[in-house]
């Protein structure tokens, strides 16, 4: 027989062998909907009904509390589980839409040559400064150029600066590393008599035109080949840096036009020589191009101001082999094509310019480090005023 008990406190009731069960219904699982019940059991019917009320709590005076649904582990946040492997390979697809592609390509080679095998299997919250110190030390060890680690680190930090950005770091934990010095290749341009020396070998080189515009108006040599005569404004006797013709990494693209190293365009104002020379260049080309007839082949970068004689574009490693060979035939062998933009530099200094219109015409990034770059010459040219100066008022 069973004895039924008002809702929510349970049944009593004796089972076939003469004991007694006392089942409770407890609550509602929230999740599932269903009941929760328990029961107890007894020999007697006495003894059963009071397990039943101490199961109820009713001598307390309130219902029993009934048991809290099970807690579902809290899920781990990215950040917990994320290793730095996978944090770079994000980055590397994500955010960098404001770099160059060539810079992408390093980007990318940096990260699957070294910091993928020091660190890919960290987790990204467990990534430590001695770790990556440690990491800094082995390459300048193993005879890595100072340089080349700053790059590195470079690379690595902004890296783990963007997972600051996104909270999956509350530090950058690369902040506080530290690198070889790197030293600066010394500024070596040519001076006035090994200038002349060029020149005299310049002197019916096909290459000519070229290397007489990188002295004297301190372009890039990228900039140089990707100058199109458009950009070329002899009216106003001006040149419009805009572009360069750059070599892609990715396979399966050669050469393409690229932006300027800053990001930045500007406007040169060569000597009216420079222009006079372009003139003639041009008219030159001209007369090439008629010679060539249907050999001649821009392919896909026509009006390009210097070419090969088919109308082909330029590539950097030739211009550095055929500056090279000048070099060698005028006797200086010591000096590099990059040497002629610091010559351009100089010379601009030595004629009058100021550090704010050298720096707009080399396309720095700032004054600063224009002046950086070549402050030399400026102490030069303040010892030399004041030796001239002092031999004017000896000469009283």
């Amino acid at each position: 027989m069973a004895l039924k008990r008002a809702n929510g406190e349970g049944n009593l009731r004796k089972r076939s062998n003469g004991t007694w069960e006392a089942r409770v219904t407890l609550g509602t699982d929230p999740k599932t909907g269903k009941l929760i019940s328990k029961s107890v059991y007894a020999r007697t019917q006495k003894e059963c009904r009071e397990k039943m009320k101490a199961l109820l709590g009713i001598d307390g005076g309130q219902a029993a509390t009934p048991p809290a649904a099970p807690k579902e582990p809290p899920k781990p946040k990215p950040e917990d589980v994320i290793t730095v492997g996978q944090w770079l390979d994000t980055w590397l697809k994500e955010y960098l839409a404001d770099v160059k592609p060539n810079t992408a390509l390093q980007y990318e080679s940096v990260v699957r040559l070294h910091l993928k095998p020091a660190f890919g299997d960290v987790l990204l919250k467990d990534l430590r400064t001695p770790m990556i110190q440690k990491f800094y030390n082995k390459m300048r060890d193993d005879g890595v150029s100072p340089k080349y680690i700053k790059n590195i680190h470079g690379i690595l930090h902004r890296a783990l600066d963007m997972a600051m950005r996104v909270e999956y770091l509350t530090k950058n934990p690369s902040t506080y590393t530290i690198r070889p010095k790197v030293m600066e290749k010394p500024v070596v341009p040519l001076d006035a008599p090994e200038q002349k020396k060029l020149f005299e070998a310049l002197k019916g080189n096909p290459f000519e035109t070229l290397f007489l515009t990188a002295t004297f108006t301190g372009m890039r040599i990228g900039e140089l080949i990707g100058l199109t005569w458009d950009c070329v404004d002899f009216e106003n006797e001006v040149i419009h840096v805009e572009k360069q013709l750059v070599q892609t990494r990715k396979k399966g693209q050669k050469y393409r036009f690229g932006t300027l190293k800053n990001g930045k365009t500007r406007v040169i104002a060569p000597a009216p020589y420079i222009m006079q020379v372009l003139k003639k260049h041009k008219i030159a080309q001209a007369e090439q191009r008629l010679l060539m007839g249907d050999l001649w082949n821009p392919g896909e970068f026509p009006n390009l101001v210097f070419t090969h004689k088919d109308g082909s574009h330029y590539s950097q490693p030739t211009i550095w082999k055929e500056f090279q060979d000048i070099l060698a035939a005028a006797g200086l062998e010591h000096h590099r094509v990059h040497d002629l933009r610091h010559t351009f530099a100089v010379n601009s200094l030595r004629a009058g310019d100021d550090i704010k219109t050298l720096q707009e015409n080399m396309g720095h990034y700032s004054a600063a480090f224009t002046l950086d770059r070549y402050g030399h010459v400026t102490d030069t040219m303040r010892r030399e005023s004041a030796n001239r100066m002092q031999a004017f008022i000896e000469n009283m």
